[in-house]
Parts: C-alpha cells; structure tokens; sequence
C-alpha cells in the first residue's frame, strides 16, 4: 500500500506529506483490504484505518499505572526524610562550629580577645606604660614641659637649684605624681578587687556566662523540635502529616478497594472504553455498509447505460461546490431546452454573482463521458451550446476514461475552455475548479470589452496561459507519480513548485480581475 496524506501537519516542524510503504500480513487487514477495488477506494480505506488505529492507541497511552504512582509517592516520602535530615546535621553542625569558634574557652575568639587584651605586657598594660608609668611617656612628657627643669616655671622661680621653693615645689609634685600613678595603677590592677579593671573584667565574664546559658537554652530548644522523642515536636507532627498523607494516597491510589479513586476511575474508563468500543464498531459498520452501497452504485451505474448521466451529475456537484464559493449561481438545465427550438445542449449554467466583475455573465458547461467525442466535435457542441444557453463563454468537461489521446488537460480555444477531469481522482477536481475560473475571467474580458474601457489584457492573459501550462505539468506528474514510485522526492518537490506557481497566477488573476471591477464602476 502506497498513499500520500492530504492534510497539512499543524506543526511547522512536520513535513507536509509522509509517503508510506507497507507490506500487509495479517490475514483479516489482508481480507478487508481485498474487499475493496484497488486504487483510491482501497488507498481511502487504509487510511481511515490507519487514522483509527492511532487514535486509539494515543488514547490507550493515557491509562494510568497504579503502581508507577504509588512508587513515586514512597520515593518523594523519601527524598523529603533524608532532604530534613541532612538540614538538620548540617544545622546542628553549622551552629556547633561557629559558637565553639567565638566562645570556646580554650580556643575561641572572645576568650583570645581578652587574654590579649589583660595578659602581662597586653595591650592594656602596653597603653598604660606608653601613656602614664614609663618615664618617656606622654604625661611625663607633658609634666616635664610645663614644671620640669627646662620649663618656663622653673626658669621663672628659681634662677639657681639651692633656691628652697623650687625644693619644696619638687618635692610636693613629685609626691603627688607618685601618689596619682599609684592610684592608676591600683585601678588598673588585677589584683585590686575592687579597681576599676577587676570589676570590668567581672562584669564581661558574667555576660559571657548569660549568653552562654541563653544561647544553650535555644539550641535545646531548636534540637528539640527537630526530634522524634518529643510527640509534639515540629519533625513528629511533620512526620505524622506525612504519614497520614502516604496512607491517603495509598488508599486512593490501589485497585483492591472499590471506594479508591483509582478503582473508580478504572471502573469509569472501562466504561468510556466499552461505550467507545461499541460506537466504534457501529461506525465501522455503517462505514462498510456505506461503502459497499458506493461501491454498488458505481460498478451499477458503469454497466448501465446511463453512467454518462452519473458522470454529468458528479461535474455538476463540482461545479455547484464552486460557484457557491465564489458566491455564484450554478443551475443544472440539461434536461430543458434552450433559446434554439427543441435543442437542450449545456448541462449546467453559471451565473457570476454581483460581487464579481462581470455580474450576470453566464458560462455554459458541458459534460461528456463518450468516446466519440473529439476535440472538434467537442468545439462544435460549446458553440451550439453558448448560443442556446446565452453564455459568454464554455466550459466542456472531459471524462478521462473517454477523453481522445493526447489531450492537454486544460486548454482554451477562444472563448471556451477545456478540461479532462476523472470522477473518481479528488486530485483533478483542482483542474475543473481552473477551468470554471478560467471561463469566469473570460466573461469578465468580454464585459469589460463591451464596456469600452481602456484596459490592458496582457496580464490576464499571461495568467491564463500559464494556468494552461502549470495544468499540464500537474497531468505530467500525476503521470510520473503512477509509472514512478522511486522518484517520489523529486515528483512532489515538482507538485509543490507547480502548486506554488498555480496559487500565484491565480492571485495575479484574482487582482486583475478585482482592478477591472474598479475600473468598471468607476466608468
């Protein structure tokens, strides 16, 4: 089976067709697929099938698997256990480490600060020598200045050292620098209880010792909360809401209680399942009944005499599909006669719309499935029949089955225009919709000719030739496409060029005609 997807993919990313090759083995596909006539019927078939088989299949991938879920949910209880109990070492452990390293008594920051700080030739000690006991100090210095020897007072009261007030003065200040250096001292020492250096130092170990004991007090606290021996802990009532939440889930989540919303959800998609299947297989069965109705009229109407008439009729739908597109009329008269006395020649009439750019034009269609019919005779039954049906322009419809060999698919000859169409081939339909297009511009030229307008044909001509040419590439593929399976790359990038080209020309066609439409009510 070889067959080509006619719907564009949604997803850019897809390519727009997918040709497939199968070998059927199954004995009952390779029945039903034996039932029907090979070619399209058979290749429509198969893709149906197909499109049902998918279908099904994407929705049997929605099932859900009990025990996926219930292993998911014990690995995620899991990964929330050990993810709290690494937190709480890495708690436990960062808190330990930063307290020992600022209040360790032997090793820690505050304990070494104040060592360094009261230790014998601390840096205490140090700035009291270098500011009041050493005797280069700087109150030394600043005494010396202003009572020492050299100083102005000593050279003002004393011109010589036997003079007995300078004595007397000396010795009263030095006893009172003395007396002032002890009294530093005292204060500063350790070893006064009651200086102002012991009680500092008292005072800094009792609020050592406050923080410590605060500080204690929380990380018991803290550690007794993250802790299983306390019922009423943060971890145990996080640990029994997760367990009571496993519990949940694996009472909903199991087929062997019926209250489970899983085993109710399996009981309702076994429903949907068995309602689907018996749709399905009535569809399938008014598809077959259906199909065999078609397949009987068809092989009925080729072995009746009247399968030009069915032939006529199938032009007819076309052509009706198409000028209410383009929001026209399309009448089928062939069985009443026309302006000729007792001649009922013209099948169908199609009337443009007021919208178009020719309104009340009228193109006649003729359709033959006869083998007698040439191109000649073709050319004489559109001339009868533009005059009995009072039609600018004709549009003669050739069944391939009966069409003269050597045929252009679409050709125009003055004001009429013809096709070779198959009944059976939705892929020609493109070639009778060109053609009635075709026809339409033709009567939009002859109105726009009656009117006397200045206007240049040259584009639209050019389009309509090129629609002729681009028809028949698309004959000459359809052509490679049945003799040459292994070319199949080469004949759709040919297919999409020419559908490119023919969707262009038409875009030219469609402006055109729309500026002639302008011009006219303008004029």
């Amino acid at each position: 089976m070889h067959s080509v997807a006619a719907q564009k993919p949604s997803d850019e990313s897809l390519p727009y067709s997918l040709p497939l090759e199968l070998t059927v083995t199954d004995p009952e596909v390779v029945a039903e697929l034996c039932a029907r006539q090979e070619g399209r019927v058979r290749d429509e078939y198969a893709l149906g099938a197909l499109r049902l088989g998918v279908l099904a299949l994407r929705q049997a991938r929605g099932q859900i698997d009990a025990n996926t879920l219930r292993h998911e949910g014990e690995r995620l209880l899991g990964d929330v256990q050990a993810a709290l109990t690494e937190h709480r070492t890495h708690l436990d452990r960062t808190l330990v480490g930063t307290l020992r390293e600022y209040f360790d008594p032997e090793s820690g920051r505050f304990s070494e600060r104040v060592q360094r700080l009261l230790k014998k030739d601390g840096e205490l000690e140090t700035l009291l020598s270098r500011k009041v006991t050493a005797a280069d100090s700087e109150m030394c210095q600043a005494l010396a200045m202003l009572v020492g020897r050299d100083s102005p007072l000593v050279r003002l009261l004393s011109p010589g050292e036997s003079n007995e007030f300078l004595m007397a003065l000396h010795v009263a200040v030095s006893a009172e620098l003395e007396c002032q250096r002890k009294q530093v001292l005292r204060e500063f020492s350790l070893d006064n209880k009651e200086g102002a250096l012991s009680r500092l130092v008292g005072e800094l170990t009792d609020k050592n010792g406050q923080l410590r004991a605060d500080l204690q007090d929380k990380i018991d606290g803290l550690v007794k909360q993250f802790s299983f021996d306390d019922e009423q802990s943060a971890l145990s009532r996080m640990s029994r809401t997760v367990a009571t939440t496993n519990e949940a889930i694996s009472r909903h989540l199991t087929l062997d209680d019926e209250k489970s919303a899983l085993y109710r959800l399996r009981r309702e998609l076994l429903e949907v399942l068995g309602k689907h299947a018996e749709t399905y297989q009535k569809f399938q069965e008014e598809v077959r009944v259906t199909l065999e109705r078609m397949q009987a009229r068809r092989e009925e109407a080729a072995a009746s005499t009247r399968h030009g008439g069915v032939f006529e009729v199938a032009v007819f739908e076309v052509v009706q599909s198409e000028a209410q597109r383009l929001r026209d009329v399309a009448s089928a008269v062939g069985s009443s006669t026309g302006r000729i006395k007792n001649c009922k020649k013209g099948d169908a009439v199609t009337e443009l719309g007021p919208e178009s750019a020719a309104p009340g034009s009228k193109v006649v269609v003729e359709a033959k499935e006869d083998a007698s019919y040439d191109l000649a005779a073709a050319r004489a039954e559109m001339e009868t029949a533009r005059q009995n049906r009072d039609a600018e322009s004709g549009l003669f419809v050739f069944s391939k089955k009966t069409a003269p060999a050597g045929l252009e698919p679409l050709a125009r000859y003055g004001d009429d225009v013809f096709v070779v169409w198959d009944a059976d081939d939705v892929a020609t339909d493109s070639q009778l919709r060109l053609g009635l297009s075709v026809a339409r511009a033709l009567c939009t030229r002859k109105a726009l000719e009656r009117s006397s307008l200045d206007v240049d044909f040259t584009a639209i001509d050019q389009a309509l030739l090129e629609i002729a040419r681009q028809v028949k590439e698309l004959d000459e593929i359809r052509t490679w496409t049945d003799t040459i399976r292994s070319n199949g790359q080469k004949i759709l990038d040919r297919l999409r060029i020419s559908r490119e080209k023919l969707e262009k020309q038409g875009e030219v066609l469609t402006e055109r005609v729309a500026d002639l439409k302008q011009a006219m009510a303008k004029g």
